[in-house]
């Protein structure tokens, strides 16, 4: 998937839809393309626009009747399947939704939900924008991000570009064929219907990696913390096991003198230092459930709660404990006790 940024410098009033929709057929008509559409604003690419949305009846647009914000986007025909969004109700933009017809709105899930109760109501309603416009539901499509991927879940409004024009103009063409190849092609395109029209050709995976690059620097950053806490943990887990066994080797030398057994041996040298173990583990394990929704807004789709996350995480840490108290336990299995005695 490719998406185009063009700049419509030259360009004013009919002139910007009439060459938007030429770009969009010549976009098709390159082979090996399956879908081509374009939007006014790509979704993650900051700076998007939101509108006040007023119920169908409301004739005073004031602050206090406003019943929502929502992020708004002017599209063509064919963008859902460019973008690769599900349609789940009703249907999509379409060429024939020009200034000559009713103004019509694909909305999201969220949208639905917070101003018509749910997707099934939406169909066919009407909500009226800042600007008055009386618009139709026509089509409800899934959730997604527009602004970041950490963001909590918004309302979302799709807009004829037909019936709200905009001169920002992002291509977006979906193909199976190599991407430098397919950018060659568009290019060559873009070229033969304007030589003067400034473009930049971006691969989507390029757009995705911008902004999944805080998320990955974040996730970076927390693993590389978690790993320092471990080694400070298995270091101090070694060092007060190490302590303990040195400060009581007379005891357990007496206590191996008596016939304790080996387990017997371990509980007394260990049992606290275990105890501790569990503990901390426990209370870490807490912290963590806790710190869900810190978590959530710094590393994307992050999820503490995950079962196999949690088990993970304790059986590692216990496999650590389990190292850390291993040398001071085998060396509290080693004590002589004659040699010990003699040495008191």
């Amino acid at each position: 998937m490719v998406d185009t940024d063009l700049n419509m410098a030259g360009y004013s009033g009919d002139r910007v839809p009439a060459m938007q929709n030429r770009m969009v057929n010549a976009m098709r008509a390159i082979p090996g393309v399956q879908f081509a559409a374009f939007i006014d604003k790509l979704p993650l690419g900051g700076g998007y626009r939101a509108r006040d949305v007023f119920s169908d009846q409301t004739t005073d647009f004031k602050a206090s009747n406003i019943l929502t914000e929502s992020v708004s986007y002017r599209i063509s025909a064919d963008y859902f399947h460019a973008a690769g969004t599900e349609l789940l109700r009703g249907r999509e933009i379409s060429q024939h939704d020009d200034s000559n017809s009713p103004r019509v709105a694909v909305i999201n899930e969220e949208f639905a939900r917070k101003i018509f109760g749910s997707d099934s109501n939406a169909m066919g309603q009407h909500f009226k924008i800042d600007d008055g416009a009386r618009i139709e539901v026509v089509g409800i499509v899934e959730d997604g991000k527009y602004n970041q991927l950490t963001e909590d879940q918004q309302p979302a409004m799709f807009l004829s570009y037909l019936q709200f024009p905009s001169s920002n103009t992002r291509l977006v063409v979906c193909s199976d064929r190599d991407p430098a190849q397919l950018a060659s092609e568009m290019r060559a395109s873009l070229r033969g219907l304007d030589h003067g029209l400034p473009f930049e050709i971006r691969a989507w995976n390029r757009e995705l990696g911008l902004a999944l690059f805080p998320a990955r620097v974040a996730s970076v950053a927390l693993g590389v913390l978690g790993a320092m806490g471990a080694m400070l943990a298995l270091t101090g887990i070694f060092g007060m096991a190490a302590y303990t066994v040195s400060r009581r080797l007379r005891e357990l030398g007496i206590r191996m003198a008596l016939g304790a057994q080996r387990l017997q041996v371990l509980q007394a040298a260990l049992g606290r230092q275990l105890k501790l173990l569990l503990l901390g583990s426990a209370a870490g394990l807490l912290l963590g459930i806790l710190s869900t929704r810190v978590l959530a807004h710094i590393v994307f789709q992050a999820n503490p709660r995950d079962p196999l996350v949690l088990a993970s995480v304790v059986l590692l840490m216990s496999l650590l404990g389990l190292m850390a108290t291993w040398i001071p336990a085998q060396r509290a299995l080693t004590v002589n006790p004659l040699i010990l005695l003699r040495e008191e």
